[in-house]
């Protein structure tokens, strides 16, 4: 689910390119761009659509949130898309992510194991649901206190739809910017939360593959 609670204006200019090959292009999403068209022609502009101007053949593989920045892999071919969509449900891509969170983290590492369901009445927001929720696991490691504020490198075990968000609000420590779960949103010029790096075996060949795009913040 995508997050239009705040007017669309996406960033303009070209989508820079992390990796590309026959049968996988991987490029580094602006922060405020929609992975996906959302509903109206207003949400029409989107990553995918923009991709699909210079590589007609590309296709979805994952998504990350509007207002997330970051590292993300497409398929050119459906051989391709099946094989990483495979790679995704089971588990088998390493996900890497920046985040900088309100107030100092005391410890330097931890889990959260916190299920997750949509709020229905207030979708596409989610929260912790210890009877229908959905299975969501983070390991967190503390890098820096930053001016009061903390740089986090976030490890999710699952996917789950704003599970990095609604998982650093449990901790008592929301991310920076966060229109949906921190209350100090306006003070910051976006969220503060980066895709940093993806690891996953490539779908047609032998070999891992470490990708990363720079945290900008």
């Amino acid at each position: 689910m995508s997050d239009v609670s705040t007017p669309y204006d996406p960033p303009q200019g070209p989508i820079p390119v992390v990796y590309q090959d026959d049968d996988i292009l991987v490029v580094d999403k602006p922060q405020g761009l929609l992975s996906v068209p959302g509903r109206g022609a207003h949400l029409a502009d989107c990553l995918l659509n923009r991709l699909q101007a210079d590589w007609p053949e590309v296709l979805l593989c994952h998504r990350l949130d509007r207002d997330t920045s970051g590292i993300m892999v497409f398929a050119l071919t459906k051989d391709a898309q099946r094989k990483m969509g495979r790679l995704f449900e089971t588990k088998r891509v390493k996900k890497r992510y920046i985040a900088r969170v309100a107030g100092q983290v005391a410890e330097d590492h931890g889990t959260i194991d916190l299920p997750l369901i949509v709020d229905w009445p207030n979708r596409p927001l989610q929260h912790v649901n210890f009877e229908r929720g959905k299975p969501s696991v983070t390991d967190w490691q503390r890098m820096a206190i930053e001016d009061g504020t903390t740089r986090m490198r976030l490890l999710p075990r699952t996917g789950r739809s704003h599970q990095l968000r609604v998982h650093m609000q449990s901790l008592g420590h929301p991310i920076l910017g966060d229109p949906f779960y921190s209350t100090d949103h306006a003070h910051w010029p976006r969220m503060m939360l980066h895709a940093e790096g993806l690891k996953f075996e490539h779908p047609t060949q032998e070999r891992m593959l470490r990708l990363e795009a720079p945290c900008p913040f």
